[in-house]
């Protein structure tokens, strides 16, 4: 696990440390809705520049308190995805600060690109990955190097079915966005961009959607069997690898060595023992 507690630090330190000096000078500012938060805190605190945080107030509050702790200025807003966007040009154009989208901005996915470059390394008889999705950001990074490194590789991409805007966009072959959301998957709700969704359209394999009962259950056996503690969102690939929708898909049936991304580990423990017991 990268520090911050998620993937999101790899993309967010390459965008931060490739700004030049006059433009590191006034911040950076994003909204999310915690680990892109977290991720660009921290790296903004590593450089010594200032962090704005746009956070929906329905934001888990384990991972607004790591924005804190890496010295982000929280500033809340509504909870849909109109008032983040609104809240964070506003801050930029009053401030100054350059805009860092989570997911759907090149330096991101270039940086999210080297885990799939470190996995290769570490097991290179890969010929299956399993990344999460949401904005596109860590799947993209995540395809391109794999396929750079190995083009016979296949990678999908893992959504939960309250979320499935990738997957409805495969399948119609234009992108799709959702007016709202459900899921326990909390990190999982955002939606492709103009970036994202041309790679994740080309070079994704499909996209396996699953219920949040299987979410929830494959959280409980990282926990419960392989001691790894993750949050929902980081628990779908396999949620998804267990699936019916993976093990009918004619694309997965020669999968045979099969990494999957767990993602994150900030979850908001409360929310997650609940859903345990629901």
């Amino acid at each position: 696990m990268v520090i911050s507690g998620a993937f999101k630090f790899r993309g967010a330190l390459n965008a931060v440390l490739s700004l030049d000096e006059e433009e590191a000078a006034k911040g950076v500012v994003t909204h999310s809705s915690g680990n892109h938060a977290a991720a660009l805190s921290l790296a903004a605190q590593i450089r010594g520049i200032p962090a704005y945080v746009v956070v929906p107030k329905n934001a888990p509050k384990c991972k607004v308190e790591n924005v804190k702790r890496y010295g982000g200025q929280v500033i809340f807003s509504e909870s849909n995805m109109k008032s983040r966007e609104e809240t964070a040009i506003k801050v930029s154009l009053e401030r100054g600060a350059v805009l860092i989208p989570s997911s759907n901005d090149a330096r991101i996915i270039s940086g999210q690109g080297t885990l799939s470059l470190e996995f290769l390394n570490q097991v290179p008889e890969l010929d299956t990955l399993i990344v999460p999705i949401s904005g596109g950001g860590l799947t993209s990074g995540t395809v391109i190097g794999a396929k750079a490194k190995n083009p016979t590789i296949r990678v999908f991409a893992a959504e939960p079915k309250g979320a499935d805007d990738a997957a409805q966009s495969k399948a119609c072959g234009r992108l799709i966005t959702l007016s709202q959301t459900n899921t326990v998957a909390d990190g999982l709700r955002a939606s492709l961009g103009d970036l994202t969704w041309p790679v994740v359209r080309d070079l994704v394999d499909a996209v396996i959607t699953v219920e949040d009962k299987e979410i929830v259950e494959a959280t409980r056996y990282c926990y419960q069997i392989l001691k790894v503690a993750i949050e929902p969102s980081a628990a779908i690939g396999l949620a998804a690898v267990l699936s019916d929708n993976f093990k009918k898909n004619p694309i997965s049936s020669c999968s045979r060595n099969i990494g999957i991304v767990l993602s994150g580990g900030n979850a908001d423990l409360g929310v997650l023992f609940e859903s345990w017991k629901n």
